[in-house]
């Protein structure tokens, strides 16, 4: 064991405590400890039952957070397609997973335990994984180590690495090359990511470009979209230019909501916000623009109870935006306007619908490649930008939907990386 990787360890075990103190403070922290808690005693429970009757290879598959657990759905589904005999652990870090588990199609899913020698000792012991595998961005130190010590194959799918990572800093390196170095394959979505992956000490024999498996899994999710639900039945009746805003923050709102108040005077248009955190305190700034605005609205909450459809529709909870982007005629991506980060472009443009998007946006590479394909259009900051950008596309309805067909199709050129990725695990497991 190195140096880096003995730091680590102890600040992991020095955190511990820390954060069991924190816990009663935030919910997301109480959720994530109470789950690793329980994770070791319900991965016992399950290899107990399960590992003795079953006789093909497991795969041990973690991902971060909700985004990364999706795709490893299409990995493992395209595994399976293969591998019919393939058993799955899923673990995940994040609180944000929870809800998109059942998804994932694992055998069993549970937080990640603790990165200590004792618990991930504990966990390899019992799952005996015939290869562990990362998915994107993260992996950890210790269960790298000791699942190389034991023979086991590593491998980080799926994986992304921008220029800009914190982990080619210096901090980052010098704490995770070791691990990096012991990593048996990576399989980069795009050339570039693959170039970087050997500067944190990754073999560069080891590193394959697969593609990114995020396309597949929303291609397929797009495909089995049930149009027939109530509220979109509602919508396509009304032949109103629709503009559906995703994920949006208030650095968004500010600027879309003067914008969209230009575009409905000169055109019938709606608009439909779902903001990334539909708090209390968000959706209530959100109405409280929307009055100073003029503008008419109501919640999903009300509509769905009966209210006569608004000219401006404020989503209150999580889990439908997917659906309502089949009904938009240009889709607001948010987070282009703040440090958080642009949220997913595909979705809307799997469904033939173009973006928009404000000029931040370098942390999602597709959503530039999708602006110079003709598929999404950056909206500049400035005194009414927007109010330009939208007004001439609910004016000009064959331009929009032109942008839309190239959207479409930006996404179904990009397919295939789930099945890439899949090979690349399989031709770690025996058999």
């Amino acid at each position: 064991m190195s140096l880096g990787e003995s730091v680590y360890e102890l600040a992991i075990r020095v955190a511990r405590p820390a954060l069991r103190v924190a816990g009663p403070f935030s919910a997301k922290l109480a959720n994530g400890l109470e789950g690793r808690r329980n994770a070791l005693p319900t991965l016992d429970h399950w290899a107990r039952e399960t590992l003795e009757r079953d006789a093909g290879p497991t795969i041990w598959l973690h991902a971060p957070s909700a985004g990364e657990a999706l795709m490893a759905q299409a990995i493992l589904a395209a595994l399976r397609n293969a591998r019919p005999d393939v058993r799955c652990v899923f673990t995940y870090f994040s609180p944000s997973a929870e809800r998109v588990v059942h998804r994932v199609g694992a055998d069993v899913s549970i937080y990640l335990p603790w990165d200590t020698t004792e618990d991930m000792g504990r966990a390899l012991a019992m799952v005996e994984p015939a290869a562990v595998v990362f998915v994107r961005t993260e992996i950890w130190p210790v269960l790298v180590r000791l699942a190389v010590g034991q023979g086991r194959p590593t491998l980080l799918v799926n994986a992304v690495l921008g220029e800009r990572s914190s982990r080619l800093r210096a901090p980052g390196r010098r704490l995770l090359r070791r691990a990096y170095e012991r990593i048996d394959a990576v399989g980069a979505i795009a050339t570039e990511d693959a170039q970087r992956f050997p500067r944190l000490g990754v073999n560069p024999d080891r590193v394959h470009v697969t593609g990114d498996a995020r396309f597949d899994q929303v291609y397929e999710r797009v495909a089995a979209l049930d149009r027939s639900l109530p509220l979109l039945r509602r919508f396509e009746a009304d032949d109103r230019f629709t503009i559906v805003a995703g994920s949006t923050w208030p650095a968004d709102e500010a600027r879309l909501i003067p914008a969209f108040a230009r575009t409905r005077a000169q055109s019938a248009s709606r608009l439909i916000i779902a903001p990334h955190e539909p708090t209390i305190r968000h959706l209530e700034g959100i109405e409280k623009r929307l009055r100073n605005a003029g503008l008419q609205h109501a919640r999903l909450g009300s509509v769905e109870a009966g209210t006569a459809l608004p000219d401006v529709l404020v989503i209150d909870r999580v889990g439908v935006l997917a659906d309502l982007y089949a009904i938009a005629d240009v889709a607001w991506i948010g987070g282009g306007f703040g440090r958080a980060g642009l949220h997913s472009v595909i979705e809307p443009a799997a469904l033939g619908v173009p973006v928009l998007c404000g000029p931040h946006h370098g942390n999602a590479r597709e959503a530039g490649e999708l602006v110079r394909e003709g598929g999404g259009f950056i909206v500049m900051d400035g005194e009414d930008a927007a109010g330009r950008q939208l007004a001439s596309l609910a004016t000009d309805r064959e331009a929009c939907a032109q942008a839309g067909r190239v959207a479409a199709t930006f996404v179904e050129q990009r397919r295939g990386g789930a099945i890439a990725n899949a090979e690349l695990i399989a031709e770690h497991l025996p058999g």
